[in-house]
């Protein structure tokens, strides 16, 4: 492997949880999404206010795992 991209991954490797998490998701988005893709203005608009609760704390973000563990559970 290229000595710059083993620098490039041990560097990112050293980064905060939380950085780190962020650059994942930039790079796992660049992966998904076609180029010419548009999202609509009242999705774009979803989003951002999803995103203001979830940083401001007025929402509760639960583990998909757990949600899940609790539907089934009900259903039974």
């Amino acid at each position: 492997m290229d000595k710059s991209i083993e620098k490039l991954i041990n560097d990112i490797l050293n980064l905060p949880n939380d950085l780190r998490a962020f650059l994942a998701e930039k790079l796992l988005e660049s992966l998904d999404v076609d180029k010419n893709f548009e999202i609509s203005e009242d999705w774009k608009k979803e989003i951002e206010r999803r995103c203001k609760e979830i940083d401001n704390g007025s929402v509760t973000l639960r583990d998909a795992d757990e949600v899940f563990a609790s539907v089934y559970k009900n259903l039974k």
